[in-house]
């Protein structure tokens, strides 16, 4: 990559911290999906819903007040946070099963 006739260094300097932020985002998205995972199996253990609408509502407005603070769109923050949310359900309603 680097060195190589007619790259663009700074271009590829960019796309390495892009790569590196994604990795991140992965790991800490893994990292994120063991602690529901165990949230799910004592959510099904102490016989509680799976869902916490008022929970997710609070996770919600709290995701859009960051994203406002940190320059981002934060419909775009609610529409990844459901996203993510809605994985989360799916877990816990399989740890049910």
């Amino acid at each position: 990559m680097a060195g190589v006739p007619g790259e663009d260094q700074v271009l590829a300097e960019f796309r390495a911290s892009i790569d590196n932020i994604d990795a991140a985002m992965v790991h800490l998205l893994a990292e994120r999906f063991r602690v529901t995972r165990q949230v799910g199996v004592y959510k099904a253990e102490a016989g509680l819903p799976p869902a916490d609408p008022e929970r997710e509502a609070e996770q919600v407005e709290r995701m859009r007040g960051m994203a406002e603070a940190a320059g981002i769109d934060p419909v775009f923050s609610e529409k990844f946070l459901r996203f993510v949310i809605d994985e989360v359900i799916r877990h816990h309603l399989s740890a049910g099963d």
